[in-house]
């Protein structure tokens, strides 16, 4: 096997997916692996285009966020294109995420407030039953 190409195994094992990620992706033309009668086999390119969808779910892109970002990547422009929208995406996501956060950290300093009354209201009917 040369080693520009890997086997689906291979993909799932170095990637640390299961096959049938592997082929949804291709399903929804993330990866152009080569068929080779029932094989599939995976190029460089497509290491490359797995590393930046598996990256982008992490990072709570939508697929057809990181489909319009893996297409940029073919324009003819250094890569110009592709670097302006992935900032642009990565600081929409940040600035999500970052709300999402706040929203969280109130609801666990009111959630905070709600144990420490319960438990205030328990120790008060403790003390009033004895």
């Amino acid at each position: 096997m040369s080693d520009d190409l890997m086997t689906i195994r291979e993909m799932c094992d170095a990637f640390e997916v299961t096959p049938r990620t592997l082929r949804f992706y291709e399903a929804k033309e993330l990866l152009f692996p080569i068929r080779d009668g029932q094989k599939r086999l995976f190029t460089r390119r497509d290491r490359g285009r797995l590393k930046l969808i598996l990256r982008g779910k992490r990072f709570g892109f939508s697929l057809e966020d990181i489909r319009q970002l893996l297409d940029l990547y073919d324009l003819d422009d250094q890569k110009n294109m592709q670097l302006t929208r992935t900032l642009e995406m990565a600081e929409r996501r940040k600035s999500e995420m970052q709300s999402q956060r706040d929203e969280i950290d109130a609801t666990i300093a009111e959630l905070e407030e709600q144990i420490a009354l319960g438990r205030k209201m328990l120790a008060e009917q403790k003390t009033h039953a004895a």
